[in-house]
């Protein structure tokens, strides 16, 4: 049995939330970075789940911070195409071998193509909540908003509006530019 469909575990994700004084719980992430990032959530709330009450588990952010995440992605497979066995830093083991050289021509390229992508519009976001009902515990959430931060008030709201079945998703696709941010 999912453990987030658990009365016990539903009644003590309420008291917690109780005793927050909000409607969900921040997740503590092993892998977050310290520094603080308003782009970006990961939480937990109690909803229903074709008419059971369940535990959601979110991660919420910014179409701006999807956007720039996907252009990544892309980036980096046309540098693994170019540079074959290419990993970048984020990903390699300890046994992986580092080339300075190689960094080197990966960083080079990975800017130019993260600006040719941006150039081209390749990357189109819009809002989106996607769920994954196979989640270890409860339900798994995706959403991605166009906010420029995912504060508790938009954490909230969205909640707020998610639970009632009222969530209006914002159909318009955007695309970003990493010029916007300087």
């Amino acid at each position: 049995m999912n453990p987030g469909f658990d009365p016990e575990e539903i009644a003590q994700l309420k008291r917690e939330c109780k005793a927050e004084g909000m409607n969900f719980v921040y997740v503590e992430d092993e892998f977050e970075d310290e520094e603080e990032n308003d782009e970006h959530a990961h939480i937990q709330f109690v909803g229903q789940y074709q008419g059971q009450e369940c535990i959601y588990d979110a991660l919420i952010y910014t179409l701006r911070l999807h956007h720039s995440t996907l252009v990544y992605d892309l980036a980096l497979q046309r540098i693994q195409k170019q540079i074959p066995g290419y990993v970048s830093p984020d990903e390699r083991t300890i046994n992986d071998k580092v080339d300075p050289e190689v960094d080197e021509e990966a960083e080079l390229l990975l800017t130019e193509f993260i600006e040719e992508i941006e150039e081209n519009e390749e990357v189109k976001v819009s809002e989106h909540v996607e769920i994954d009902n196979k989640f270890e515990y409860g339900i798994g959430l995706e959403v991605g908003l166009n906010r420029t931060d995912i504060s508790e008030k938009v954490i909230n709201d969205f909640i707020a509006q998610f639970n009632a079945g009222r969530l209006q998703l914002d159909k318009a696709v955007y695309t970003f530019s990493s010029e916007d941010e300087e």
